[in-house]
């Protein structure tokens, strides 16, 4: 038996089947958008180690300077002090909520500053010397460039009055030459525009900071 359809269900059937097709093109390329999903740096990118050492240099920055501001009474050290604390604590948290966006530990188990070793190692007094890795620019007690010694800090915790403000002073220029060299690496090495433009700004602020803190040196 032969079943014939009518003109009107021919057309039914052709309308259903352009549908059925459309919807398989709609569903095949919503499942490449969220295949494909939001880029992300990977572990060992520039942007993951400048995220994750920044946060720890900035970590001491905030320490040296908490400790400062409560032993001395010089208002304009206590100022600029509780600034760099402020702006520090604030860009560390930044780089935290990168990594959690972007699916990364805090902590690599790559050395520190090896993610520089990408770049062409001629970041001021940071080069990478012989061995071209992260380990060559770390002090002999395994200390990020710039970073104070843990007798550092408990000199600084000691000191009061104007021995606090020669000891900080020297201490944070120190701290901040070494981030403004990292900071340009970071800018130069970076994939993401979010790194480079805090990058960026740490190099021009820190800098800024290092020419006041200076000339308050000279003057104690």
């Amino acid at each position: 038996m032969t079943l014939s359809l009518s003109g009107w269900q021919k057309r039914i059937l052709l309308l259903l089947a352009g549908i059925a097709v459309l919807a398989l093109f709609a569903l095949a390329f919503t499942a490449g958008r969220v295949s494909a999903g939001p880029s992300f740096p990977s572990t060992t990118s520039a942007d993951a180690g400048f995220a994750r050492d920044m946060q720890v240099h900035h970590n001491q920055a905030v320490e040296m300077s908490m400790i400062v501001r409560d032993n001395v009474t010089d208002e304009t050290l206590r100022s600029i002090a509780y600034d760099i604390a402020l702006t520090q604590q604030q860009q560390a948290g930044q780089m935290y909520a990168w990594l959690e966006e972007w699916g990364l530990s805090q902590s690599s188990s790559q050395p520190r500053m090896e993610w520089m070793a990408a770049g062409s190692g001629e970041h001021a007094g940071m080069d990478m010397g012989s061995g071209n890795d992260g380990a060559s620019m770390l002090g002999p007690d395994g200390l990020m460039p710039g970073m104070a010694t843990q007798e550092q800090l408990d000199e600084l915790r000691a000191a009061r009055g104007e021995d606090a403000e020669r000891l900080y002073l020297t201490l944070m220029i120190n701290h901040h030459t070494a981030g403004v060299e990292m900071a340009e690496a970071g800018a130069e090495l970076a994939e993401t525009d979010q790194v480079r433009m805090l990058a960026t700004k740490i190099q021009s602020g820190q800098q800024a900071e290092i020419t006041l803190m200076q000339t308050m040196l000279d003057a104690l």
